[in-house]
C-alpha cells in the first residue's frame, strides 16, 4: 500500500511540476484589500498546492484524533462493563453458597413396610 501511495504522490508532484514550468507568466495576487504580490504563476501554484497539502495533513490528524477519542471512550465503557460482569459473577457464586447452606438436610429413608411387619 505504501508503494501505491508513493506512486500517486510522485505522479501528482510530477504533474504539478510540469504544469508550473509551463506557466511562468507573472501574475498579481491580492491577499487582502490593499496588499498585492506579483510573482510567477508557477510559484503561486506551488504555494497553493503546499497550503492544500498542509490543510489535508492537518485534517487527517484531526480525524485520527477523533477516532482515538471514540476508541478511548469505547474502551472505558468496555472496561466498566467487564468490571460489572465480574461483580455479578461474584454475586452469583456468593448466592450459590448461601443457597447450599440454607438447604435442609436430606431426609433419611423411611422404613420399609412389608405385609403386616415393619422392617427397619
Amino acid at each position: 500500500m505504501r508503494q501505491i501511495n508513493f506512486l500517486v504522490i510522485f505522479i501528482l508532484c510530477l504533474v504539478v511540476g510540469i504544469f508550473s514550468l509551463q506557466n511562468t507568466q507573472s501574475v498579481t495576487v491580492q491577499i487582502v484589500r490593499g496588499i498585492q504580490i506579483e510573482a510567477p504563476l508557477a510559484i503561486d501554484l506551488l504555494i497553493a498546492a503546499w497550503f492544500g497539502a498542509i490543510f489535508a495533513w492537518l485534517f487527517s490528524i484531526w480525524v485520527r484524533l477523533q477516532h482515538k477519542l471514540v476508541a478511548f471512550g469505547f474502551n472505558l465503557r468496555l472496561r466498566s462493563k467487564d468490571k460489572k460482569i465480574e461483580q455479578l459473577e461474584k454475586n452469583v457464586e456468593h448466592y450459590k453458597v448461601e443457597l447450599e447452606d440454607q438447604q435442609l438436610p436430606a431426609l433419611s429413608p423411611s422404613p420399609t413396610i412389608t405385609e403386616g411387619t415393619l422392617v427397619e
